[in-house]
């Protein structure tokens, strides 16, 4: 990064950031490394990188997401492919698949947190914030008696 030029320090380090992403690192999908990892790169303090990624999220490069820090969306948001970064990402995505491909029809009972911690090698309570994860996003709800069910797809939806 030059400093050569007249521009304040956190524009610099964005601009910097910016050309990285456009070059694929990290890449559209993947989180952007944290801003205590940035200040230590950039051999500044953290508020500066908070400006920095600021500018970034104003330039719909980068998305925060609670509790998890800031995703690369690249030069088109639209196109990317969210990127699993968590077992439990990992695992709701396997599920979205199978509710997208008719495997897991609306209706259907889903597997337990139990089965689901078996069938994937976690913890219960890794398949239970993957089953939460589905259900923010609404492909999901629980329903009493039944335990957590495909929700019926709107007609338009994919």
């Amino acid at each position: 990064m030059s400093k050569a030029t007249d521009a304040p320090t956190y524009l610099r380090i964005a601009q910097d950031i910016r050309s990285r992403i456009l070059q694929g690192d990290p890449p559209a999908g993947a989180m952007l490394p944290s801003e205590a990892t940035l200040a230590r790169t950039y051999g500044v303090a953290r508020g500066t990188v908070r400006q920095a990624v600021a500018e970034l999220e104003r330039s719909g490069l980068v998305a925060s997401e609670a509790g998890r820090g800031r995703r690369v969306l690249g030069s088109d948001p639209a196109t990317v492919v969210r990127a699993a970064a968590t077992q439990y990402e990992t695992i709701a995505e396997t599920l979205r698949k199978r509710i997208d491909s008719g495997d897991l029809t609306a209706g259907r009972q889903l597997p337990g947190e139990a089965a689901i911690a078996e069938e994937f090698g976690v913890s219960k309570g890794t398949a239970r914030q993957a089953l939460q994860l589905l259900a923010s996003e609404g492909l999901i709800a629980a329903v009493l008696g039944m335990g957590r069910v495909v929700k019926a797809q709107a007609k338009g939806d994919t």
